[in-house]
C-alpha cells in the first residue's frame, strides 16, 4: 500500500527504515574523537615536561663540570707558583729574559722582578743567573729591573750573572750591565747602547693625491706625532733633546755597572752592536761561557733551578675572560642611546 502522505509532511526525525544503532554508534564516534584528542595533548605535555627535565640536567652537568675546570686550573695555578719556593738544598737560580721587554710580555718588570725575588728569598739558592735573549724593548722596564737587581744583590748578598745566548742588544743590555758578570757566546749579538723613536710621515704623498688632512688638537704641539702633520722644526728639536737625555742615562748605567772594565771607544755608545768576542775585547762583557759552565764552574751548585714566572693556564684565561667582560661593558655602553 502506498503511503500518500505528502513529502513536507513527513516525520524525518526517525525515517522509516533508519536504524536507532547506526545513531549510537555516531555518538561514541564522536566521543572517541574526543578521548584521543585529550590522549595526545596528554602525550605531548608529558613530552615536554621530559624534555625540559633533561634540558635542566644538561645544563646543570654543564656547569658543574665548568665549575671543575675551573678548580683545577686554579688548583694548577697554585701549584706551579709553589713549585720552586720548595727547593731549599744547595742550587743555581734561573731567570729567563726572552723577547721584548715591555709592559705584559713575559720579560716585563713585573714578571722579572717577580721571578728574581723569589729566586733570591730561596735559602737554597747561591747565585742567580739571567739568562738573556732579547733584541730589547722598554726603556722604563729595562730601568726597573736593572734597579731591582742592584737592591736585591745587596739585601740579600748574592752574585747575579747574566748569560747571553743570541742577543743582548739595546734594553736587555740595559739589565745584563745590572750583573757582576756577563758571559757571551762567541757569537751572540751584543750592544746597541743607543735610543731610538721610528715613525713615518706621509705629508707629501698627500699633496700629490690632493688629499687634505684635518686635524684638530687643543695644544700646539698635542699632534706633532701625527704621521700625516708635517714637522717643525721646533718639535723634531724636542724629541731628538728627550732621546738624548735616555740615552744619557743609558750610558751612565752602563758605565756604573762595567766601571774600570769598560774599554771606552767613539763607536761605544753609538747604538752599534758586536759579537760576543767582540764584546769581550771591548770590555762590554767579561768572558765565554754559558749557564751549565756557570752553575758549574763559577757559582759551584751545578743543579738549576728555573724561576722564571710565565702566566699559566688559569692566569691566561682569567685575564682574556677579563678582557672578555670589559669589552662587553663597552659594547653595552655603546649601544645606549645617545642623550642629545
Amino acid at each position: 500500500m502506498t503511503d500518500s502522505t505528502p513529502p513536507e509532511s513527513r516525520d524525518f526525525t526517525n525515517p522509516a527504515g533508519a536504524n536507532p544503532q547506526g545513531a549510537a554508534t555516531s555518538a561514541a564516534a564522536t566521543t572517541d574523537g574526543s578521548g584521543w584528542e585529550r590522549a595526545t595533548l596528554e602525550k605531548l605535555a608529558l613530552a615536554a615536561i621530559v624534555e625540559q627535565r633533561h634540558a635542566r640536567r644538561w645544563r646543570n652537568g654543564i656547569r658543574l663540570a665548568w665549575l671543575l675546570f675551573l678548580v683545577g686550573l686554579v688548583w694548577i695555578g697554585y701549584d706551579h707558583k709553589g713549585s720552586s719556593s720548595d727547593v731549599t738544598s744547595p742550587h743555581t737560580a734561573l731567570v729567563k729574559i726572552e723577547g721584548e721587554i715591555a709592559s705584559g710580555s713575559d720579560a716585563s718588570a713585573e714578571m722579572v722582578v717577580s721571578a728574581m725575588r723569589t729566586a733570591f728569598e730561596d735559602k737554597g739558592a747561591q747565585a742567580v743567573v739571567l739568562l738573556i735573549n732579547s733584541p730589547g724593548g722598554s726603556p722604563v722596564q729595562a730601568g726597573i729591573i736593572n734597579d731591582e737587581i742592584r737592591r736585591l744583590k745587596a739585601l740579600y748578598h748574592k752574585p747575579v750573572y747574566a748569560v747571553v745566548e743570541e742577543t743582548c742588544a739595546s734594553a736587555a743590555y740595559y739589565i745584563a750591565v745590572g750583573a757582576d758578570k756577563i758571559f757571551v757566546d762567541k757569537a751572540s749579538i751584543v750592544g746597541s747602547i743607543g735610543v731610538l723613536m721610528d715613525g713615518f710621515g706621509f705629508t707629501v704623498l698627500m699633496d700629490k693625491l690632493g688629499v687634505e688632512r684635518r686635524l684638530m688638537t687643543a695644544g700646539e704641539n698635542k699632534g706633532f706625532m701625527d704621521p700625516f702633520s708635517p714637522q717643525t722644526e721646533k718639535q723634531r728639536v724636542f724629541a731628538q733633546a728627550m732621546l738624548d737625555q735616555i740615552h744619557l742615562q743609558f750610558i751612565a748605567v752602563v758605565k756604573t755597572g762595567r766601571g774600570e772594565r769598560l774599554k771606552q771607544t767613539p763607536e761605544t755608545f753609538s747604538g752599534l752592536f758586536w759579537t760576543g768576542q767582540q764584546a769581550v775585547d771591548m770590555g762590554l762583557a767579561d768572558q765565554l761561557g754559558n749557564v751549565d759552565y756557570v752553575a758549574r764552574e763559577v757559582v759551584k751548585a751545578e743543579e738549576l733551578i728555573d724561576y722564571t714566572r710565565k702566566d699559566n693556564v688559569a692566569e691566561r684565561l682569567a685575564k682574556r675572560f677579563g678582557a672578555a667582560m670589559g669589552e662587553g661593558a663597552v659594547k653595552a655602553v655603546r649601544s645606549l642611546p645617545a642623550l642629545h
